[in-house]
């Protein structure tokens, strides 16, 4: 887990001051505030049924493309191994 997420995650469970935390993170209260702003807004979407769909939508659409470019250049390849008389 990556550094500031850990102290963001740390600051929400209220087990510690934010005070504490940035004095044994060593780093300022107030990046600290931000981080926990930052994790409240975008926490909601890790539950947003939707979220996801669009990038899988977007992946498809990506491995349809390749797969089509994969088949175009397998047939010139075809051709032109043909037209050399390989």
């Amino acid at each position: 887990m990556l550094r500031n997420q850990q102290i963001a995650l740390e600051a929400l469970g209220e087990q510690s001051t934010v005070a504490d935390l940035a004095q044994r993170y060593e780093v300022h209260p107030k990046q600290i505030y931000a981080w926990k702003k930052q994790l409240l807004e975008h926490a909601a979407r890790a539950f947003d049924a939707g979220v996801g769909n669009d990038a899988e939508a977007s992946r498809e659409r990506e491995i349809e493309k390749l797969h089509a470019k994969i088949g175009q250049l397998t047939v010139e390849r075809d051709f032109l191994a043909k037209r050399s008389g390989r």
